[in-house]
């Protein structure tokens, strides 16, 4: 068995058990039996133990999310309507994700400390998600503004939202769309190239 093939049948294991048991009562030994491998093998490959398991399995869920997405988005005429698709897409995932929701539900302290370590990580995959969706329109940048620049600005502030939306209803996209051209792209685009 090669050692990457043994990687992911651990965090495809870690997930089951976490969805099962949620992430308190899910053990080392949980892993090792779902996964069919020594409690061994599963330290020698995650040396941190449960706690790596869980934090890199939040990572590749992460992953696997962005590569749904990027299927979700493919084909949007531009920069704001690639926003608008993502954030629609992505509020309409993270609700009808079952172990996530389970986990909001039962267990919101115990996830938490996995999101914010790896919150920087995190919004780095966001403004990398949206950098070649921008690069087609970087002529129509405000002064000062760059293309990494910006990413780094929409993610945050698209983050914050996700987080919190306040009085914005995520799940319409019309109103999705007057919070990406009135806030989220605020002094993003040069006004001379606004619609």
């Amino acid at each position: 068995m090669k050692r990457r093939g043994s990687r992911e049948r651990l965090l495809e294991a870690t997930y089951s058990c976490v969805a099962r048991y949620g992430i308190a009562k899910t053990t080392v030994e949980d892993v090792a039996r779902e996964a069919k491998v020594s409690r061994a093998t599963v330290y020698r490959i995650f040396p941190g133990g449960k706690d790596e398991l869980v934090r890199e399995t939040v990572r590749w869920e992460a992953t696997r999310f962005f590569v749904e997405l990027g299927r979700a988005v493919e084909g949007a005429p531009d920069f704001a309507t690639t926003v608008v698709e993502a954030i629609v897409f992505a509020r309409r995932a993270l609700a009808d994700h079952a172990v996530l929701q389970k986990i909001l539900e039962t267990e919101p302290g115990l996830l938490l400390p996995y999101l914010t370590v790896d919150d920087q990580r995190l919004r780095g995959l966001v403004a990398a998600f949206l950098e070649p969706h921008l690069q087609p329109e970087r002529n129509r940048l405000a002064d000062h503004v760059d293309v990494a620049g910006a990413c780094d600005h929409v993610a945050r502030l698209t983050m914050s939202f996700m987080a919190a939306a306040g009085s914005w209803d995520l799940n319409d996209q019309e109103e999705v769309r007057r919070l990406v051209e009135t806030q989220l792209l605020s002094g993003v685009f040069a006004r001379s190239s606004l619609p």
